[in-house]
């Protein structure tokens, strides 16, 4: 359901009208800027928004603080992530109170939780739009500009949308395959403010990826908030008895694409992450050798009151299986520590798995209460001053084990997909190994010839860090 309110006098102090201001046509409306906050599937998101300004006139801007439209693409994952976006909104807002032809959006995950609440805070607020309206963002400004302010919170069915994206990168891009979750992890928004699972059409999935193919892109990431749930929610049983279209049927259908040279999917879940897909990894040229399969807890125990739905030996055989398959293979997670009732020996466990199993890389964080989720409720939480010891001790375990498992890179010759400049360096590149270590080296051959985003280049590793490499062409 869209709401839309009638243009009024602010009703906070110090607001003005919330109308919005009558735009300039749509040959050229005014340029726009773009902010995301938290996951890949936000950064997805955001691009193909930018997409749909760019369709409708806008332009992108040189910065937020003099762009015609602002739109802030939210997450709420975490609460110092909430509470940045925040920040950020209100100096638009007192920015808006000056110049009243500022379009102001808020989207993501914050605006479908805090809903028309949201425009009670800051009333300064033109949109607010939920993660499933996102290809809806043209319709939902033109209510803007007839003098609305729009909620846009509702349940909605995803559209198919294969055209708009205006990408940030032209090496390599994102794919959304599925939307949603219907997992109920006791710590978890997502399910609360991305809805229930909605998984595109294969077909769908295979001709935007033939695009991309088409305009260049030579690497691509399927993803979804908890992608190998992908195609259960699509009808169709096989002969065998099982699910007609499954994540690892995908992977079959989509791995000849032509021009494309590596594929990489996230977010896995230990639960769904099965024999029949890592052995479909091995066997595919293009599935690169990386695996990011959160696991969150190392003690059964405290996996059971997050709801997860495996046990930390279930989690092992999934590692064990990819390595005896995959040798190489990189493998990364995601950790959270200090959740309620979480004991010493409970969180040692988890210093202990991570000890064992050896990570590439992991994502930490330290328990966050987030509304309307079980665990926010519950007696036994934890103080800030055991979160803050028990993240330091694990980021320094976590920085440990991935410098050793950079380590096997010294002296290896590597296959590097070249994305672009160095930032840092102008006189380096940069791309990505197979297993998904961020590599840098010389942008130009001994000719003098420079290496172009998107050229498969060998490099020889003389520099290894944590989570990241340096070497020279071969």
């Amino acid at each position: 359901m869209t709401a839309t309110i009638p243009a009024a006098p602010g009703t906070a102090p110090g607001s003005v009208p919330t109308s919005a201001p009558t735009l300039p046509s749509a040959a050229g409306r005014g340029s726009y800027w773009i902010t995301t906050f938290g996951c890949q599937m936000n950064k997805a998101d955001s691009e193909r928004m930018a997409g749909i300004l760019e369709a409708m006139g806008y332009w992108p801007g040189v910065d937020e603080h003099s762009a015609d439209l602002v739109l802030y693409n939210t997450c709420t994952i975490r609460d110092n992530a909430e509470q940045k976006v925040y920040s950020y909104v209100g100096r638009q807002a007192q920015r808006k109170r000056s110049n009243p032809h500022l379009t102001l959006v808020v989207a993501g995950c914050v605006a479908q939780q805090e809903g028309e609440s949201l425009l009670r805070r800051v009333p300064e607020l033109d949109l607010v739009m939920g993660p499933q309206h996102a290809n809806r963002l043209d319709t939902l400004l033109a209510q803007v500009e007839q003098g609305q302010q729009v909620v846009a919170t509702g349940e909605h069915h995803i559209l198919e949308d294969i055209t708009t994206a205006r990408r940030d990168s032209s090496v390599c891009g994102w794919v959304n395959v599925i939307y949603g979750c219907n997992e109920r992890c006791t710590y978890c928004v997502v399910p609360s403010v991305r809805g229930q699972e909605q998984s595109r059409l294969p077909e769908a999935i295979r001709l935007e990826m033939e695009g991309l193919a088409a305009r260049g892109f030579k690497e691509i990431t399927l993803l979804g908030q908890n992608i190998d749930a992908y195609g259960r929610d699509l009808p169709g049983i096989t002969p065998e008895g099982r699910r007609a279209h499954t994540l690892t049927d995908l992977l079959h259908l989509v791995h000849d694409v032509a021009g494309i040279e590596r594929i990489r999917f996230a977010t896995s879940h230990p639960r769904y992450f099965t024999e029949r897909l890592i052995d479909a990894c091995a066997a595919l040229p293009k599935l690169c050798e990386h695996f990011h399969i959160p696991f969150q807890s190392g003690d059964d125990a405290v996996l059971r009151a997050m709801a997860r739905g495996y046990t930390v030996d279930r989690y092992r055989r999934i590692v064990a299986r990819i390595r005896e398959r995959m040798p190489d293979a990189a493998i990364s997670a995601d950790v959270i520590v200090a959740f309620p009732g979480e004991t010493d020996a409970q969180y040692r466990r988890t210093l202990d798995l991570i000890e064992e199993l050896g990570f590439d890389a992991v994502n930490t964080a330290a328990y966050s209460p987030r509304p309307n989720t079980p665990a926010a409720d519950w007696p036994d939480q934890l103080p800030e001053a055991v979160k803050v010891e028990r993240l330091r001790e694990l980021n320094a375990l976590v920085e440990a084990k991935a410098r050793e498992r950079s380590a096997r890179y010294a002296g290896r010759l590597e296959q590097i997909l070249v994305e672009g400049n160095n930032p840092k360096d102008p006189a380096q590149v940069m791309g990505r190994t197979r297993t998904n270590r961020l590599t840098f080296f010389p942008g130009r051959r001994s000719d003098g010839t420079a290496i172009l985003p998107g050229e498969l280049v060998d490099v020889r590793i003389g520099e290894v860090r944590a989570f990241s490499l340096s070497g020279t062409l071969a």
